[in-house]
């Protein structure tokens, strides 16, 4: 299990994990702004504390990344 990590890692790294690297780093980029933008809505729409709103929206930007990266291709 750690060997198959470790390879992911590396090959990633590389560069040679996916077929279009730069479509992946674009989807991460849109998740990462996605739960950006819903942490600071929660945080300034309700009056939860910060960690509150920074656990909704890491559950809610969790959720979104199986539908960014459904059309990913592996080489």
């Amino acid at each position: 299990m750690f060997d198959m990590v470790k390879t992911s890692i590396t090959l990633f790294l590389q560069g040679r994990l996916f077929k279009n690297t730069g479509e992946v780093l674009r989807q991460a980029l849109i998740g990462i702004f996605a739960t950006a933008a819903i942490l600071v809505a929660i945080a300034y729409f309700t009056p939860l504390p910060i960690w509150g709103s920074a656990i909704i929206a890491g559950i809610l930007g969790g959720a979104l990344q199986p539908l960014l990266f459904k059309n990913l291709k592996y080489a």
